[in-house]
């Protein structure tokens, strides 16, 4: 130090990060780090400073020399990895703002890096959420630099850590604002922030935002999707602190660690986050039934295949969201489970695509239905015409997305039996493609079921078959390994075996079954095992876990006097040691028995073997004399003996501490296959229920249809019923007015008969316009059966004025038919104008038929004058008329005919 400056060492940190003088501040920014990066663990009284007062970081991230700001950034940096997860917590809320803000737009390429690296480090040592609420309020800054500088620090988030870990909903939500900025720079860093969401979201992500931006900002994103499209699936970078306590404890310990059996961590943790982050995770669920027609289940019961396709076309649009609210679709999931047996394809194709979008819409909430339209859909798929072939093969994807393996088990392997050899192809393909995709390794009893069937397949007359069932062992042999599956290949010959070797090696499969590690002796922990930080790019320097720091003290047994001290092996047992050579409770034995950190089994201690200084004591348990695993001594002092001439390294293994371990490993391993057994019998009777109920829905369908039948059956024969019933109306209506008209007739006939004008022989000339009926109008009754006048006879002009003129009149053939060809008797006679020859027959009233006063003296004196031969052709007409008259008579069935009388 120069001359005349002041040493600000001494100052405590508090005061030298607040102080004026930026080089005070930048020296202490130095100092911290340094300090930091010396201590042994998270528990270093050097962090309690700076946990009591996180504000303190908020002005050294933020500071407003750059020089100053850069070493404070880097003493962050150096805080957050030796501090462990506390520090984030603490100090979060009060830095991102400023490093996103303030560190990120650095003109120093150090600082700039520091601020990037301060914001992965909070992420990685809790979760992202509190991070990218901090950040998404700078993209508002009415600076552009800022606003660029915050969409830079979230693509390398998300490049760093995927859309797993991070959330993208809330920065989807914010895209189409920052593509509206009028800064260029700003654009080409949103570009640059979708476009590495798309390498993890696809086409996921398009209906958050897609449509609000513009159509040129929407083509110039389709050209760099396009080039992304044919990059591999990304992989995250960097791992968590959960997920690097779990690849530890993946990597575990013992026999296994050492031949490399058990070291899967971050591979195997990036396998299982392969592909995309479902959309489901995106999206706000949405209520499709306001969407829904009121008349679905009518128009989809239509006989009109037009109207069934429009009804579900309508609610293939209502169902075209990217998540939808679970609610009660048993009425939809039957009618498009009934529209499966549809003649028309297009209907089909149509059902299988609502279901699909149903399956994914809903997910775990589609298990209740799934029972109802699978059986159905796999029936259909005897359908050749390869359209709806896919179709019915992604509805069914989504049914086993939406449940699982086990849950579509039962009825696949029904139809893979399928006499229908279309149905059995399309079901095997399906079959495969669920082994391909499942993440549950099956059941012991599930992967017999599927191996048998898949040998049945192996004799199939089809080669399609043949090839299928093959690839579905070697499918099955990668997720269960090949030692598993060597009982079911017995009896079968080598070309078959080498078949399914083909597949075994070319399958890919993200369900792995994981061998359990065996359980070996416990090794003597004298030094610590050092441990790298999975998938950080820089050791994050933590000492042990959060959780191992609260373990309680290790307690020391004895050593016996057989066994004497070796020298010290590396420990295996535990994870992350701490200082002074003891390992860290809960190590490998936990880990065998209960996963990571011993979270999942009773906690015990770990006991190693003193020094041979230490007066030997009887082991005294923490939570006194009970039962369970934690309440009894872990190990018994051994009888003595006399020592060993030579250490023996293999003594530890008969140790009894090691035969206790076995012990209750044994008891644990027991107690483990009876809860398998128990877990099997209710998978099986809830597998025998689920049946159950499936057939008594079917029987239930079948009695709806049945009943609905009926009921139309009914209304068919009631409406039958209420026509008959109208036609009995009509037709009894129709025979009382014939009744009427008998009994009329018959009144009429009867006043015809008491007339005695007829048959009354006197006084021929002055009756007989009276008692001589019209001819013609007697034979248009009898012919027609119409209606008669009131005597019978004629009444003159009168009446025949309100006849027909059928009934007036006869034609020539009528009058040669009835006899009336007589020169004397022709039809203008008995016209109404024959009363001028003869005006007593013309007279239309009574007095003129009688002769008396209205006729004239000059008609008087005509009338006697006439000549004699007039009155003998009048009697001979009269005997005619009387003939006739008789005639029509028994021709009724009123009298006899003359020669019966």
């Amino acid at each position: 130090m120069a001359e005349g400056e002041e040493d600000f060492s001494s100052l405590p940190f508090s005061e030298r990060f607040a102080h004026k003088n930026w080089k005070v501040r930048k020296g202490g920014y130095e100092d911290a780090k340094q300090q930091f990066e010396k201590t042994p663990d998270e528990s270093d009284p050097i962090f309690a400073e700076f946990l009591q007062d996180p504000g303190m970081w908020k002005g050294a991230v933020t500071d407003s020399n750059v020089a100053a700001q850069q070493d404070g950034l880097a003493s962050y940096c150096a805080f957050l990895k030796y501090a462990g997860p506390a520090a984030c917590v603490r100090t979060r809320g009060h830095t991102v703002g400023g490093i996103a803000e303030k560190g990120l737009p650095s003109t120093r390429p150090a600082a700039k890096a520091s601020a990037l690296e301060a914001l992965l480090l909070c992420v990685e040592l809790d979760k992202s959420g509190p991070v990218i609420d901090e950040i998404i309020p700078v993209l508002s800054h009415k600076v552009p630099k800022v606003v660029a500088a915050a969409l830079t620090g979230l693509t390398a988030i998300y490049h760093n850590f995927g859309c797993k870990i991070v959330d993208p909903k809330v920065v989807l939500k914010a895209l189409p604002k920052v593509f509206g900025h009028a800064d260029k720079n700003v654009r080409a860093e949103a570009q640059n922030l979708t476009v590495e969401l798309y390498r993890w979201l696809k086409e996921a992500m398009k209906p958050l935002f897609w449509g609000e931006l513009k159509p040129v900002q929407q083509q110039d994103l389709e050209k760099l999707f396009e080039a992304v499209k044919q990059e591999p699936p990304p992989k995250q970078e960097r791992l968590t602190i959960t997920q690097q306590a779990e690849a530890d404890a993946g990597s575990g310990s013992g026999p296994g660690a050492e031949t490399g059996e058990g070291d899967g961590g971050e591979e195997e943790y990036a396998e299982d986050d392969d592909g995309e982050a479902e959309i489901l995770d995106l999206a706000d669920p949405v209520d499709v039934f306001p969407k829904i027609p009121n008349d679905f289940s009518e128009q989809l019961g239509s006989s009109k295949w037009k109207d069934r396709k429009e009804a579900l076309d309508a609610l293939y649009s209502a169902l075209n969201v990217p998540k939808i609210k679970d609610g009660q679709f048993d009425e939809i999931v039957r009618g498009l489970a009934k529209c499966m047996k549809d003649a028309n394809v297009a209907v089909v194709t149509l059902a299988a695509n609502c279901v699909d979008l149903l399956a994914k819409g809903i997910r775990n909430g589609f298990i209740k239905y799934r029972a109802t339209v699978m059986s159905p859909i796999m029936e259909r798929l005897k359908e050749k015409k390869q359209t709806v072939a896919d179709a019915l093969g992604q509805a069914l994807d989504a049914v086993f997305i939406a449940t699982s393996l086990a849950d579509c088990l039962e009825e696949t392997l029904e139809f893979v039996k399928h006499k229908n050899p279309q149905v059995k192809q399309e079901t095997v393909k399906f079959l495969i493609r669920c082994l391909r995709t499942t993440r549950e390794v099956p059941s012991k009893p599930d992967i017999k079921s599927i191996a048998e069937a898949a040998t049945k397949l192996l004799t199939d007359s089809s080669e399609t078959n043949r090839a299928g069932g093959a690839e579905i062992l070697g499918t099955l042999m990668k997720i269960m390994g090949e030692r598993a599956m060597t009982p079911f290949f017995d009896g079968l010959d080598d070309i078959r075996k080498t078949k399914i070797k083909e597949y075994f090696e070319t399958a890919e499969v993200k369900a792995k079954d994981r061998p359990k590690p065996i359980v070996g002796p416990p090794k003597t922990a004298s030094a610590p095992a050092a441990k790298k930080a999975v998938g950080s790019k820089k050791p994050l320097g933590m000492k042990k876990p959060a959780a191992a720091a609260a373990s309680p003290p290790v307690q020391e047994l004895a050593p016996s006097p057989s066994k004497p001290a070796t020298k010290s092996i590396p420990s295996k047992l535990g994870g992350l040691s701490k200082p002074g050579g003891l390992p860290t409770p809960g190590g490998a034995l936990k880990k065998r028995l209960g996963g990571p950190g011993g979270v999942a089994s009773p906690q015990r201690r770990v006991i190693s073997p003193p020094s041979e200084e230490q007066p030997q004591q009887a082991p005294v348990s923490k939570f006194g004399l009970g039962r369970g695993l934690a309440g009894r001594p872990i190990a018994r002092p051994s009888a003595p003996s006399e020592p060993a001439p030579a250490p023996v390294p293999a003594a530890p293994a008969v140790s009894g501490l090691a035969a206790m371990e076995r012990a209750e490993l044994e008891e644990l391993r027991l107690e483990k296959e009876r809860f398998v057994r128990l877990a099997e019998d209710l998978k099986y009777e809830r597998t025998k229920l689920n049946s159950q109920v499936t057939e008594l829905q079917n029987q239930n369908a079948q009695l709806i249809e049945d009943h609905t039948r009926d009921v139309l059956s009914i209304k068919a024969k009631e409406t039958q019923l209420v026509r008959a019933r109208s036609d009995a109306e009509a037709a009894e209506q129709n025979v009382q007015k014939q009744q009427r008209e008998i009994e009329r007739l018959k009144r009429e006939l009867s006043r015809a008969l008491r007339s005695g004008a007829l048959n009354s022989p006197t006084s021929i000339p002055d009756q007989f316009s009276m008692a001589i009926p019209d001819p013609a109008s007697i034979y248009q009754d009898q012919g027609s059966n119409g209606p008669m006048s009131r005597s019978g006879l004629h009444m003159g002009p009168r009446f025949e004025s309100t006849r027909p003129r059928s009934y007036a009149s006869a034609s020539p053939s009528e009058e040669k038919e009835n006899g009336l060809e007589s020169p004397g008797l022709s039809r203008r006679k008995f016209s109404p104008t024959f009363g001028n020859a003869h005006p007593g027959l013309a007279s239309p009233t009574r007095s003129s038929m009688f002769g008396s006063g209205s006729a004239s003296g000059e008609e008087q004196s005509a009338r006697s004058a006439e000549p004699a031969e007039n009155w003998k052709r009048a009697a001979e007409v009269t005997s005619q008329l009387k003939a006739r008259i008789e005639q029509m008579k028994a021709r009724q069935g009123l009298t006899r005919p003359p020669a019966q009388r």
